[in-house]
């Protein structure tokens, strides 16, 4: 059997425990305290020869989230070689420091081959560079590859530091070329540094600096895919130091936009990093204006804005009004901020407010974990704040334990006085993933039903999953992961429990995993028992199904044939619908007679901007049924208000909502912005359509076409079907539109959630959903009947806008007729619209602010809605083709379309 695994190219680091940065890896959080240059404590105890004490700081870093510890002794007071080689040597012996990688960090190089020999684990040098030539960059490389050190490199070479875009991605690809083709360092081992300087210090020259980085940074990864970028995150906002306030928005700020652009670990106190929702929203805009150098007055405005702060007091004052909130709010806030400050007193008060000290966890501490996960998984959470509000909780949980020990003894002796573990469980968050808080917790759960608890960590590999599984004799594995992957590598584990002829059963659970995929992936690897656990309240009473031996055998069988039904189910789905060859569909138009079409010719070409649009025309153009179904109450507007089961409470919701929507018109709460645009077009053939921008060059639109085989005469749909070919030759058009009505909405969630109104927050929320929708209608009315003009004498009430009895479709990129998203950067590019309306897309293409639209206008009469539903593999390699993606990026992107597993 050939058991050959390929290893993939990731960097891989170590302390006493690995961290392999893989592609879905978040942010990588290096501490910055343990340099003599950064914080003045740790020189002052190095300096005093106080190495113990100076640990303390290193133990604080790892505390608040750092994944790698930055030691520098740089000091012209310090024998740096020295220095270093006692503090290592010391960490060694701490495994809870020792356990993450460290970046030995000097401009000497003597220093960093001292540090070189102390270090346990694979390490980082910070750094080397080509400052001193060619020749002396080989020979530090060389002694750095032979430690098996991956290397920061710095943008500098012999004539000085890169300080533009064009420099940074030079010399960092000079450098590249000479790492790899000379001294054999593998790609994945080298880190750019391009070079963060500080912004809004008042000189021209460095306002464009942060940009710069960004775009450097887009670069490089683009120009050597498989290299890291990292920099000093705290250079950013060096004039504003002594104003924490606006040095942590900045580096926030900062870090939204660099990790977009590919930047993967930053040298940053973790405790300087805020949450990006949470910056006062005035605060934020002036400084993505500084960091993304927008407006010319940017670093006036911000420098402003700093001094108000300092008058009032904010930087070394608290705002403490969430201690006026209950203990269940205290607790969440707590969780949410990474607060540890009243952590104990709180708990305490929780405690003797519940029937169990179980309770707590289960209700509030669980309630606020819940929020941390969808902010870290929106993106709006990064790790090192994720780990400190873990800290939190597991605080928290040491002030619970004691209570939950003596109750659990007290059971145990009211049955009888002999202690018995109720079964071994092992818990392990698997390979690859490094999230453990939901584990944690059911850890907690089953401990304190008699169950022993094994658990290994994060990060931990099929084999030593197994291994402990033997060595411990234990009676069920858990497994655990929050990223996509870990499906993946739960699958291998089942596989090698299989392989090995274990016979334990196997619990699976994690936010990305799902009965369905655990039926249809992970269950017919293994065959003694694959049990999908929806969340830590329902681990209970699975384990004991399992481990009661009258219980165990039907249990199983039960859900053995539940996922044996969901297998058939998903497998069966597929094949009972035919697919034609792409060739083949294409054959299958729409079937417009193009002799007899005669495009309408736009009354106006190009762009046409709105900046402030009136709030109250929008509002005559609402749907109301979906504001109801974000509240999850069903029904048709407006029988829904007579509902004999919901009306009452519909109509009170729709009450409210009419009183807030006139109160946001009056004061408008909201601005509402939007750009539309129309271009000439044609078909091309293959599916494409070739657009002429405003600079009268072609982008080239790509679309999917339906290959479902249908009944004789019925069309395969595209939507390059409703544009003129180019071989017609009649100019036809398109159009494109995006606009949002969410702008401003930050102010008054802010102002809902320091009231703790919920309730308000939500409505707001839903009714600017509502507003976008409505403001796209009119906007597609408006091009029907003046813009466009080809249907200017349309007369359609609400309603019938409602059912879409107009001329013409506005398709939206990632929905049923164009569901390949990244054509969305075109659309964006055509109508300039970031510029023209604010809105931005976010890494995974969703659009900022969230009540925003944006889509096509096709105007052919014969033009209709319609899914593009599942299509075959000759599709992908033709769609792959056109966009000139490799075949994977296309499965990447296409994934819910495809009609074959991958």
């Amino acid at each position: 059997m050939n058991t050959t695994k390929t290893i993939l190219p990731y960097l891989r680091l170590s302390g006493l425990e690995p961290l392999v940065v893989r592609p879905e890896t978040n942010f990588i959080n290096v501490g910055e305290r343990t340099n003599v240059t950064g914080s003045k404590k740790f020189a002052r105890l190095v300096r005093e020869g106080l190495y113990e004490e100076a640990l303390s700081v290193a133990r604080q870093q790892v505390e608040s989230g750092a994944q790698v510890l930055d030691v520098n002794m740089d000091d012209a007071l310090l024998d740096g070689e020295k220095a270093m080689t006692t503090f290592l040597n010391l960490l060694a012996s701490e495994p809870d420091i020792s356990k993450i990688p460290v970046m030995i960090d000097s401009s000497k190089f003597s220093i960093i081959e001292a540090g070189l020999k102390c270090i346990q684990g694979k390490c980082i040098v910070n750094s080397i560079s080509l400052k001193e030539g060619e020749a002396k960059f080989i020979e530090q490389a060389t002694i750095c590859a032979k430690y098996g050190a991956a290397v920061v490199v710095m943008a500098f070479d012999e004539n000085g530091q890169a300080d533009t875009l064009e420099k940074r991605v030079q010399f960092s690809h000079r450098a590249y070329k000479i790492l790899t083709e000379q001294v054999g360092f593998d790609p994945q081992d080298i880190i750019f540094d391009p070079n963060i300087f500080a912004i809004a210090t008042g000189i021209e020259e460095h306002n464009n600096y942060a940009v710069e980085f960004i775009e450097a940074t887009r670069q490089i990864k683009e120009l050597m895919p498989l290299t890291k970028v990292s920099g000093g995150v705290s250079n950013i906002s060096f004039s504003f130091r002594g104003n924490d306030v606006v040095r942590e928005a900045m580096h926030s700020v900062f870090l939204y936009h660099a990790i977009k652009a590919g930047m993967d670990m930053g040298i940053v106190n973790a405790g300087m990093i805020q949450i990006l929702d949470e910056i006062d929203p005035t605060l934020r805009e002036l400084c993505e204006d500084a960091v993304l150098n927008r407006r010319e007055d940017a670093t006036e405005r911000l420098i402003a804005y700093a001094e108000t702060v300092k008058a009032k007091g904010k930087v070394i004052e608290k705002d403490e009004s969430w201690r006026l909130n209950s203990v269940e709010q205290r607790l969440s806030h707590a969780l949410v901020n990474g607060i540890t400050d009243y952590i104990e007193a709180d708990t305490e008060e929780a405690r003797l407010k519940y029937p169990r000290p179980l309770d707590v966890i289960e209700g509030p501490l669980m309630d606020g974990m819940n929020i941390v996960g969808d902010l870290f998984g929106a993106g709006k959470m990064f790790l090192p704040q994720v780990v400190k509000s873990a800290r939190v909780m597991k605080k928290s949980v040491a002030v619970l334990t004691p209570f939950i020990e003596e109750e659990k003894a007290r059971m145990v002796a009211e049955n009888g006085g002999e202690i018995k573990s109720a079964g071994k469980i092992l818990l392990a968050t698997v390979k690859g993933d490094v999230h453990d808080i939901g584990k944690n917790i059911v850890g907690v759960v089953l401990g304190c039903n008699g169950y022993e608890i094994i658990d290994l960590g994060v990060m931990v590999p099929a084999e030593k999953i197994l291994q402990a599984a033997r060595e411990h004799d234990v009676d069920i594995i858990g497994l655990s992961g929050l990223i996509t992957p870990s499906l993946d590598e739960m699958v291998h584990v089942a596989r090698e429990l299989k392989r090995q002829n274990f016979n334990i059963p196997l619990l699976i659970g994690g936010a990305t995993t799902s009965r369905t995929h655990t039926a249809v992936k992970i269950a017919p690897e293994y065959e003694n028992g694959v049990v999908h656990v929806l969340d830590a309240s329902r681990s209970v009473t699975v384990t004991g199904n399992l481990l009661n031996k009258a219980l165990k055998k039907n249990f199983l069988t039960d859900v053995q044939e539940e996922y044996v039904k969901l297998n058939e189910n998903f497998r069966n789905k597929r094949p009972v619908k035919q697919y034609l060859p792409i060739e083949d569909a294409r054959k299958v138009t729409a079937g417009i007679d193009w002799n007899e079409f005669v495009p309408v010719v736009p009354k106006k070409l190009g762009l046409t901007v709105f900046e402030d649009y009136d709030l109250g025309e929008i509002a005559q153009y609402i749907d109301w049924q979906p504001f109801f179904i974000a509240w999850e109450l069903h029904g048709k507007f407006p029988a829904i208000l007579t509902d004999e089961i919901v009306g009452k409470e519909a109509t009170k919701l729709y009450e409210d909502a009419k009183v807030m929507l006139a109160q946001l018109i009056k004061e408008k709460w909201l601005q509402a912005k939007a750009v539309i645009g129309i271009f000439p077009a044609n078909e091309i053939g293959k599916d494409s359509v070739a657009v002429k921008d405003l600079n009268g060059n072609d982008v080239d639109l790509h679309f999917l076409r339906q290959q479902i085989k249908k009944a004789p005469g019925q069309p395969n749909f595209c939507l390059a079907d409703f544009i003129a070919p180019k071989s017609s030759n009649k100019q036809d058009y398109i159009g494109g539109f995006a606009v949002t009505a969410g702008i401003g909405i930050e102010k008054w969630l802010e102002k809902f959630e320091k009231e703790h109104d919920d309730y308000s927050s939500i409505m707001l929320k839903a009714l600017a959903d509502r507003f976008a929708e409505a403001f796209a209608e009119l906007m597609h009315e408006r091009v029907r009947k003046e813009f466009w003009g080809y249907a200017s004498e349309e007369h359609l009430s609400n309603e019938q806008l409602i059912k879409e009895e107009y001329q013409g479709i506005r398709p939206a990129p990632g929905y049923p007729a164009c569901p390949e998203h990244t054509e969305k950067y075109k659309l964006f590019d055509l109508l300039d619209a970031t510029n023209n309306t604010g809105i931005t897309l976010t890494e995974s293409l969703a659009m900022y602010p969230a009540s925003s639209v944006s889509g096509w206008y096709f105007a052919n009469p014969q033009s209709k809605y319609f899914g593009i539903g599942k299509i075959e593999k000759d599709q992908v390699i033709d769609y792959a083709e056109r966009k000139g993606w490799t075949v994977e990026e296309a499965e990447k992107w296409l994934r819910p379309n495809l009609e074959y597993d991958i």
